[in-house]
């Protein structure tokens, strides 16, 4: 407070020496007075350095606070940004490795697909093989069953004509050897043509 009741009364003297001053001179007109200049200058100064010494400290504590949020916060930004490009990275490398692991599966489904059609295919043939085996071996029967068939009615029937022609009747046990014996020439001499 002495200091407001110093500058007060240095600016009374100012204003009572320039009031003087000014009636030596002649009357009013603009003019530079060098006192009031430094009496402002000073009342500046002294204001200031009380604003300074009542402020200071806090206006600077508040700087600095804001200063450091303003670090930490571009310290967390570059953080978030190299979080974000290590995610960017990781997201890639967990595409990449499940496009690879789809490519995979899809190969072993292909392979797999693949060998079972390869295996049904080979089982149709080797069932179409032995389905015509089947009717081989049951036609090469038929053949036979009707060969035999035959050959007992044409013996039947020889027999029947040789009684007639010979009119005397045959042991059947002579008359089945006579006609396998016919059969048999019957049959070389059908080989033999052939």
């Amino acid at each position: 407070m002495d200091l407001l009741a110093i500058g007060g009364e240095v600016a009374r003297t100012g204003i009572t020496f320039a009031a003087e001053a000014g009636e030596g001179e002649g009357g009013g007109g603009l003019a530079i007075n060098l006192f009031w200049i430094i009496v402002a200058s000073l009342n500046f100064i002294v204001f200031a350095v009380l604003l300074y010494v009542a402020f200071g400290g806090t206006v600077q504590k508040m700087l600095a606070d804001r200063r450091a949020r303003i670090e930490q916060g571009l310290k967390d930004a570059e953080a978030a940004r190299s979080d974000r490009e290590k995610a960017d990275q990781e997201r890639q490398a967990t595409l990449a490795e499940a496009r690879r692991e789809a490519n995979d599966i899809l190969a072993r489904a292909q392979k797999v697909a693949q060998e079972t059609r390869d295996a049904d295919i080979a089982a149709t043939k080797a069932e179409l093989e032995r389905m015509r085996e089947r009717a081989q071996s049951e036609i090469e029967a038929q053949t036979q069953r009707a060969l035999a068939d035959l050959r007992a009615e044409v013996a039947d029937l020889a027999l029947a004509a040789a009684g007639k022609v010979v009119n005397e009747t045959m042991t059947d046990t002579r008359q089945r050897r006579l006609v396998e014996e016919f059969l048999a020439e019957a049959g070389d001499q059908k080989g033999a043509k052939g």
